[in-house]
């Protein structure tokens, strides 16, 4: 995993960003400031490991519950060629994706203030996203319909997790593409939409 100088610098002040409005908003559980070794692994390491999943030619980035930013904006740091849309129910998470954006200075990033299911009807989010990345969202029957409707044929689902939470629950218009092993015990498992 290669990263540059400027990618580093944009992963601190992100950290740095995070830790600062997590004093007043619970944005992570995980400790921040000052910061733990497994919050450093979640929440910089892990999507900044899964960079080398994204091809060259993927466009769009769909994150869902994006609550404080990761692995949505460290994946957008390292493939910036990604137009990033982060879906975020709650107002005050959302206030703080739109402040990280604009301090970062993300071209090419923007925060729905909605839950992903209502987005569904927007014809310019269907079947648009190459990459649909998601942590810590139950995966039952309205995340895969979701996901199928905001993916390309042949887009892909990061997931960041447990295998185990996905046993049995992945829905059968995906296939297994690859998993990796991420620090700690998570994984990046991608799922890859049927054409």
């Amino acid at each position: 995993m290669r990263v540059s100088a400027a990618e580093v610098e944009l992963l601190c002040a992100y950290f740095g960003l995070l830790a600062k409005w997590n004093r007043r908003l619970n944005l992570t559980a995980l400790g921040v400031d000052p910061p733990t070794d497994e919050a450093i692994d979640r929440l910089l390491v892990e999507p900044t490991a899964a960079v080398h999943a994204v091809a060259s030619n993927d466009a769009r980035l769909v994150d869902l519950g994006s609550g404080g930013g990761s692995p949505a904006i460290p994946l957008k740091i390292g493939a910036p060629q990604l137009h990033l849309v982060m879906v975020e129910a709650k107002v005050r998470k959302s206030a703080f994706l739109r402040d990280a954006i604009r301090q970062l200075g993300l071209a090419g990033a923007e925060v729905e203030n909605a839950r992903f299911e209502q987005l569904l009807t927007r014809a310019d989010l269907h079947e648009a996203a190459d990459i649909v990345s998601v942590r810590a969202v139950r995966p039952d029957r309205q995340l895969w319909n979701t996901v199928l409707a905001f993916l390309k044929p042949g887009g892909r689902v990061f997931w960041f997790g447990s295998a185990g939470l996905l046993a049995n629950q992945v829905s059968p218009e995906f296939t297994l593409a690859s998993t990796q092993a991420l620090p700690g015990s998570s994984q990046l498992i991608v799922l890859k939409k049927i054409d």
